[in-house]
C-alpha cells in the first residue's frame, strides 16, 4: 500500500467512526476528534476498507495515532534524514512535574540563603559570586561552610578568569559554543594547578569579546607562568602579540603553504619579508576604513519586545541596504536576537521554514524583503561525492561541456554520465565517493582509496572521454586558479570559479571533498555561490562570528566579499567581536552593557564612530584605536 492509500483508508475510517468530515478544518473539529487524530483510538477498532481496481478487501484496526507513530519512527529509525525530518516537529518543554528544575519537591525544599539548589544553579557565576560575598552566616554556620564556600569560590573563579562569568550553571552542554565548552576544560585545568604540562589550545579567542579575551590571556599567561607550555593555534592579533614565541607558517594556503616561514617573537615575525603575517603586524598591509558611511535605502526592519533569553524585552531598529554589525561582550544577548528571534521568524515568513522563533512581540518591515539566508560555517555536504564544484553549480556545466564533446556524442554519454551520484559513468565499487570507509568497530572508522578506480570516482569509459586532452577527473582535481585559466574561453564556468577565487579560495581542489574543507572554508563557498547570483537587493544575508578560523589576510577578503553584497542592494547583518571587520560597518547595534543577567539591553548603536563616542560601550571603547579616535 503507498502512503496515501494507508492514509486515506484510516481517514476514511476515522470520520466514519467518530462521525466528522474530514474536509472539515481542524480548528473546527471537535476536541474529542483531535485527540482520536493525533494520539490514537486507544483500543478502539476503527472498520477500514482497502479498495483497488480489481477487489476490496475490509480490515478492523486500531489506529495508531499521528504523534506515537512519529515517536516510534524516530525511535526506530536508522536514517538520519527521517530522524531529522521528524525533529522538525519538535520542540523542548519544561517538565510539568518540576518546572524544569530535574529535582523531586523534597530535594528542592533544602535552601541556603534563601535559594534551593536549582534556584543557585540558574544564576550565572557572577551573580553567585556576588550572593555568595553577601551571605550573612552565623559564627557556626561559618565554622560548617566556610571550606565548601572557598572552594565553591575558588571555581566559579576559574570560570570567571576565562571569559565564562555570564554562563549559568545549569545551561545544558549541548548549547555551549565549541569555545566555551574549550574555555571550561581550560578553567578545569587552571583549577588543577598541575606543573610542567603541555597544554594545546586551539582558537581559544573564538566567540571572545575583545575585553574577555584579555582575561583569557592573563589565564594563559597564569598557567605558562607556574611552569606549563601553552601552544596556542591563533589568528587574534594580541595573543600573537602577547605571545613568547611565534611559529609563522605559510606563505599561502592549500598548496601554497606548508612550510615554516618565519618564527621568533613578534619583532622577528614582522622583519621577515615573506611573512603575510608579519605585514599585517606591522600595520604594512591593513583592512582600510571604509570612505564613506552607506545611507541604507531608507526601509528599516524593527524588532519589538524582544525578550528570548537575557534580552530585556528591547526594541532593536536594523535599517537595510547597509552592513551591519551586532557586537557585544560574550553573552550579551547577540545571538538570541539574530539568530533566535529575526532569522528564524524571517526564515518562517520568507522561506516557509519549519522552525520557532525566540519570544518577542512584533517584527515590523518584512513586507520589503523577498528571502533570508543564513551563511554559517556548517559543512556544504556530508559525503565526498558533495564538493565546490556541486556546490556553486559550476560541475553541472563542466558536466555539459563534456557531453558536447565529439567522443561523447559518438559514445552516446549524457551529462548525467559524468555525475558521480547516479549509475552510468561512476565507479560502482565506491558509488562515486573515490574512497571506501572501512568500518574499524571500537576505532575510529578509516577511509582508503578505492582499489577499483584509485580514487578517480569514475570508471574506465567515463574516463576515456577527454577535454582538451584533460578527463573529467583531470579536471576535478585541479586547484580552482588552474581551472580559471584551464577554461579561460568558457565564460560561464569561468566567471564562477572567478568568484571562489575571490573569497580566497583559489588554491582548493574543485572537487575537493566537502568533509575535508574547514568551517571557514566552507563559508567561503556559501559566499561565493552567493556572489554568482542575480542580486534581488531584497535579500538579508545572517553571518555568525564569519571570521572564526581566518588569518588576518582572510577577514581582508571576507570583508570585501559582503562590501560586495551589500553594494548589489542586499542587507548584511553579522555577529561578530573581531574590530577589523567592525570597523567596516555601516551600522553597529552594540548589546550588553555585560553578558548573562546583566546583558540583553542595546548600549549603543549607530556608526562606529557613533558607537566609539559611547562611554558605556566595551566595544566603542575598544574600537577608538582602529577609527584614530583620541581616547
Amino acid at each position: 500500500m503507498d502512503g496515501n492509500t494507508v492514509a486515506q483508508m484510516y481517514m476514511d475510517g476515522l470520520s466514519e467512526k467518530y462521525g466528522f468530515d474530514y474536509f472539515t478544518p481542524v480548528k473546527d473539529l471537535p476536541e474529542g476528534v483531535v485527540d482520536k487524530i493525533l494520539y490514537g483510538t486507544g483500543g478502539e477498532k476503527l472498520h477500514l476498507i482497502r479498495r483497488t481496481p480489481y477487489h476490496q478487501v475490509e480490515l478492523e484496526r486500531e489506529f495508531e495515532g499521528i504523534i506515537p507513530n512519529l515517536e516510534r519512527r524516530f525511535r526506530d529509525s536508522n536514517s538520519q534524514w527521517v530522524k531529522e525530518e521528524i525533529q522538525s516537529y519538535m520542540s523542548e518543554e519544561p517538565c510539568d512535574e518540576c518546572g524544569g528544575k530535574r529535582l523531586s519537591a523534597i530535594s528542592l525544599g533544602v535552601t541556603v540563603g534563601g535559594l534551593n539548589i536549582a534556584d543557585m544553579c540558574d544564576m550565572s557565576v557572577v551573580a553567585i559570586l556576588d550572593f555568595i560575598d553577601q551571605m550573612e552566616l552565623t559564627d557556626r554556620e561559618k565554622m560548617i561552610a566556610n571550606e565548601i564556600l572557598r572552594e565553591i569560590k575558588t571555581r566559579l573563579n576559574f570560570l570567571k578568569s576565562v571569559g565564562l562569568g555570564y554562563l549559568t550553571l545549569s545551561r545544558a552542554s549541548a548549547t555551549l559554543s565549541g569555545g566555551e565548552s574549550q574555555r571550561i576544560r581550560l578553567a578545569t585545568q587552571i583549577g588543577s594547578a598541575l606543573m610542567g604540562v603541555l597544554y594545546i589550545l586551539d582558537e581559544p579567542s573564538i566567540g571572545l569579546h575583545q575585553r574577555d579575551n584579555d582575561m583569557l590571556l592573563a589565564t594563559l599567561k597564569k598557567l605558562r607562568d607556574i611552569g606549563n607550555t601553552v601552544i596556542v593555534v591563533e589568528h587574534d592579533e594580541d595573543t600573537m602579540r602577547a605571545a613568547d614565541y611565534i611559529v609563522d607558517i605559510g606563505p599561502g594556503a592549500g598548496v601554497h603553504g606548508g612550510e615554516i616561514v618565519a618564527t621568533g617573537t613578534v619583532d622577528d615575525i614582522i622583519a621577515c619579508e615573506g611573512s603575510v603575517t608579519g605585514k599585517y603586524l606591522s600595520g604594512e598591509r591593513h583592512i582600510p576604513l571604509p570612505e564613506s558611511r552607506r545611507k541604507g535605502n531608507g526601509k528599516r526592519l524593527k524588532i519589538v519586545g524582544a525578550k528570548q533569553n537575557n534580552l530585556k524585552n528591547i526594541d532593536v531598529n536594523i535599517p537595510l541596504g547597509k552592513f551591519v554589525c551586532v557586537t557585544g561582550v560574550s553573552g550579551s544577548g547577540k545571538s538570541s536576537l539574530i539568530n533566535e528571534i529575526l532569522y528564524k521568524h524571517l526564515a518562517r515568513e520568507l522561506n516557509r521554514a519549519k522552525c520557532t522563533p525566540g519570544k518577542f512581540d512584533k517584527i515590523l518591515g518584512v513586507d520589503v524583503l523577498d528571502k533570508v539566508i543564513n551563511i554559517d560555517q556548517s559543512p556544504i555536504g556530508r559525503t565526498p561525492r558533495s564538493n565546490p564544484a556541486t556546490y556553486t553549480g559550476v560541475f553541472t556545466d563542466i558536466r555539459n561541456l563534456f557531453a558536447s564533446t565529439t567522443e561523447s556524442k559518438m559514445r552516446g554519454f549524457s551529462s548525467s554520465r559524468y555525475s558521480f551520484n547516479v549509475k552510468g559513468g561512476r565507479c560502482e565499487a565506491c558509488q562515486g565517493d573515490g574512497i571506501i570507509k572501512i568500518e574499524m568497530h571500537f576505532l575510529p572508522d578509516i577511509y582508503v582509496p578505492c582499489e577499483v578506480c584509485k580514487g578517480k570516482r569514475y570508471n574506465r569509459e567515463t574516463l576515456e572521454v577527454k577535454y582538451k586532452g584533460k578527463s573529467i577527473h583531470d579536471v576535478l582535481e585541479m586547484t580552482v586558479e588552474e581551472g580559471m585559466e584551464f577554461f579561460k574561453n568558457i565564460p560561464k564556468i569561468q566567471r564562477k570559479l572567478q568568484t571562489l577565487y575571490d573569497v580566497g579560495l583559489g588554491y582548493i581542489k574543485i572537487g575537493q571533498p566537502a568533509t575535508t574543507l574547514s568551517g571557514g572554508e566552507a563559508q567561503r563557498v556559501k559566499l561565493s555561490t552567493e556572489l554568482s547570483k542575480r542580486p534581488t537587493g531584497r535579500t538579508v544575508y545572517i553571518l555568525d562570528e564569519p571570521t572564526t578560523g581566518l588569518h588576518i589576510a582572510d577577514v581582508h577578503r571576507l570583508v570585501d566579499v559582503l562590501q560586495k553584497l551589500v553594494d548589489s542592494g542586499n542587507t548584511v547583518i553579522v555577529i561578530e567581536h573581531n574590530l577589523e571587520l567592525i570597523k567596516t560597518a555601516d551600522h553597529i547595534i552594540d548589546l550588553g552593557p555585560e553578558g548573562g543577567d546583566m546583558g540583553g539591553m542595546v548600549v549603543a548603536e549607530g556608526t562606529p564612530e557613533e558607537v566609539a563616542a559611547c562611554e558605556e560601550s566595551f566595544t566603542g571603547q575598544y574600537l577608538k584605536p582602529l577609527l584614530h579616535i583620541d581616547s
